[in-house]
Parts: structure tokens; sequence; C-alpha cells
């Protein structure tokens, strides 16, 4: 069906309604858009493409027309690459020596994390200028709730969404898709589905049979392993969860089968939330050199575990669950975790609920690349490392980090450090990849 043929139609370049075929016949433009229910939509998923890279290309004209990587050296992986060394088949995540075998005369750059922010904040601005109901997910995506903006806009949430991707490229210099549906779970799905530059709609009349053929990993929280449990049980697509009714799946899998049915339906009740909580804070580090010894990587553990509790105490947040992260030397990840009795900020509590996880793991014959460690199950700072009959040095810590917290406030972050966070190596492995 020709796009003149829809009554929903839109030119995504110059904004009229005017489509003769499948072509704007205002501009002439072939980036347009139809969808019987595409004004009707107000749930909008934003995400930049290819952010970094991007960003780096627009400020420096040279890399336009070359293959980009951004990483962490030969040692690091790939945080993000453009879309001409995704051709290659670099991808996120990718140990940086493979994406180099695969794209071998791609620029590497190393991530500028302060520009990259600021770029997103601008962005963030633009987006709040439209709807105060922007939820970020990260730096560089972000849901949006236009429901009643149409009288303060003039325009369909369709409209001045294509509005604000045209204006985020030609003001800012970066180019974004969005995905455009009735909750969040579709508007993500769908802002994947026409990148870079995209836009994509998933309405209420095709969403099942949209969904049916889709894996179910396709659903957040279905990682690897619950993938390959469900495909187990002869669950591998959306339609396969549609065989199963809610108290089944629940049975089966827990609280998530309530979710995995919603999700089959095309249901999804989460509303755009601009105060989302954050599910962890962490950090992490990439050795230049495979380490093995524990005590080596205890002395940088105690660093990140610093460094974690300086995010929450600058959040003004705690946490309860602890979770160490190592990848060995042939990229395998192991995690361990902690669930703590109590909310913690504290370096010393972080570090000494992670330790006897690592401990268990560097038994010396396994060589480790990276170390991390990570805070999950936040809340408030509010009733935070509670005194303890049973640990009477709690206080103590908490005094001492206290005052190294308010000499670092003063003289600067290196300025005092305990001496565990110190050895023979500790200043040649610094964190490449943070």
């Amino acid at each position: 069906m020709a796009l003149a043929d829809v009554v929903n139609a839109l030119c995504r370049d110059c904004f009229s309604t005017d489509i003769a075929g499948d072509l704007c016949a205002a501009c002439g433009s072939p980036r347009t858009l139809g969808h019987a229910e595409l004004h009707d939509l107000s749930i909008a998923h934003i995400d930049c493409d290819a952010f970094y890279a991007a960003v780096e290309k627009r400020d420096d004209p040279s890399l336009r027309d070359r293959p980009l990587i951004i990483g962490g050296g030969r040692r690091g992986v790939v945080s993000t690459a453009c879309y001409m060394a995704r051709i290659y088949g670099v991808r996120s995540a990718m140990p940086m020596f493979k994406a180099l075998k695969a794209c071998p005369d791609a620029v590497v750059r190393k991530p500028d994390m302060k520009k990259y922010a600021a770029v997103s904040r601008e962005i963030r601005t633009l987006m709040l200028d439209l709807t105060p109901l922007v939820e970020p997910l990260s730096i560089d995506e972000a849901f949006l709730d236009l429901t009643g903006t149409a009288r303060v806009h003039h325009a369909s949430p369709a409209a001045t969404l294509a509005r604000l991707a045209r204006r985020i490229e030609t003001d800012i210099g970066v180019t974004i898709s969005v995905g455009l549906s009735y909750n969040k779970f579709l508007a993500k799905l769908a802002s994947d589905l026409d990148k870079p530059r995209g836009f994509a709609v998933i309405g209420r009349a095709e969403a099942v049979e949209f969904l049916a053929p889709r894996p179910v990993s396709d659903i957040y929280g279905v990682g690897k392993a619950f993938a390959g449990r469900l495909a187990a049980d002869g669950i591998r697509t959306f339609a396969d969860l549609r065989r199963h009714d809610e108290t089944e799946l629940m049975r089966r899998y827990g609280v998530i089968g309530k979710r995995l049915r919603a999700f089959a339906d095309g249901r999804d009740t989460r509303a755009v939330n601009p105060d989302g909580e954050r599910k962890s804070v962490s950090t992490e580090t990439t050795f230049n050199d495979d380490i093995a010894g524990f005590d080596e990587l205890a002395r940088i553990l105690w660093r990140l575990s610093e460094d974690v509790s300086a995010t929450l105490k600058e959040k003004r947040i705690a946490g309860r669950t602890v979770t160490l992260k190592l990848r060995t030397a042939d990229f395998r990840v192991h995690t361990r975790s902690h669930t703590l009795d109590h909310l913690t900020q504290l370096a010393g509590t972080i570090y000494h609920a992670a330790e006897p996880l690592l401990r268990r793991e560097a038994d010396g014959r396994r060589r480790f690349r990276l170390i991390g460690v990570g805070m999950s199950g936040l809340d408030g700072e509010r009733d935070t490392d509670p005194p303890d009959l049973l640990d009477q040095n709690r206080a103590k810590r908490r005094q001492i980090e206290g005052a190294l917290d308010r000499i670092r406030a003063r003289y600067g972050k290196t300025s005092i450090g305990e001496g565990r966070g110190f050895g023979s190596n500790s200043r040649k492995q610094r964190d490449q990849d943070r």
C-alpha cells in the first residue's frame, strides 16, 4: 500500500502531510512515514545512533568517511563503533584485538566521557522542551511521554518527534532513531527497527502479530542463560509464550512469568518516569597484563570499592547487594554477588563483602584481564550503615571514611588513601575502561 493511501502520513524532512505515492509531494523526500495510528501514539524511545562515534566524527571531519572505533586500546573492548565499522562485523563489547582484526583500517579513539556527557545534556534539554516526562536510560537514550502535548506544540507527537530529530541533527550534529508506540516496551523495540536516522511505529492493531515471530530475548531481563532455560521448555518466540497462560508461566519462572505473558500480548503498564530509580552503581578496570595473584587483584578491588562508595555518597544513595565481576584471559565473564543485611555507602563494607567472593575465584590457576565491583538494591541514604552490636567497628569505619572524604573534598581525590590500595603495581594498573 502506497503511503498516499494511508490517512495518517508525514514527511520527516519538511513535516508535510501531503504524500504522493511514497514521496513527499511538497519537497520530494522519500523519508516519509505512514501508519493508521501515527497521530494517536505518544510513547517514544529515542536512541542516538553510534553516539560516541558520531560525536567524534562531528568534531573531526577527517573521520567522516573512515571506520571509527571508540574503545580502550588493544587490551580493552569496543565501547561503540560507527556504522561503517559495523559493516566489517565490529560490535560493542567486542575485544579490541578482534575488532581490529575484522577492520584493520579503523581509526581508534579512546572515549571522552566528559564531552559525550555534555552533548547528552544538550539533547536532554531539547527533549525537555517538548515534555517534562523524559526518562533517561543511559547517556544516549531516553523514553518520552508526549501524551497531551498536541495542543501545546500544535502538532501530533509523531510530528513533534520528527521535528526534534531534525533539530538534533541540525543544531547538535548527531542523529537519532525514534521508536513510537503506545507503551515503553514496544517503543524501545521500534527504535531499533530502522537505524540509523530511523523512525519506526508499532501500533495496537499489529502489536501481537509483530511480536509473534520475535525471540523472547527481546524482553529486558531475559539474558542468555534465561533464554536457554526458556528454549529448553520449548519457548523461543513470543508466539510460544502466548501458548501458556500467566499462571503457568509464574509457576515455572516466578514473578517474571507475569511480565513475559504481558509483553507477549503487547502489554506494558510502566509509566514514563522522569525520576526513574537508578538500578546499580558500578565501576571496572581492564589490565594491561593479565593478573592471577589474589593480593594484586584485592588492591585493585579496594580502589574500585572506594570509587563506588564515592558515587553512592555523591548521589546520596546506598546499596544492599555487592556484585563482583571478573573477566578471564579467554574473555569469559564471571559474576558473584552477596546481599548485606543493611544498606551501605562505605568502601570498607563493599570491599569486605566482595573480598571473599574474589578469594574463591582468584585461586592462582586462572588469569584475569578485568575486575569490577558494583552495588544494586539501591535506596536513599537514610538508615545507611546502622550501628550493630555484632560489628562494633562499623561506626569507627564510618568515622574514618568520613574524615578521608572531607580531606579528599578539600585537597583532591588522590590526596589520601588507605594503605591496602597501594602496591608494587598499583600505579601501573590504572583504569582504562572505567
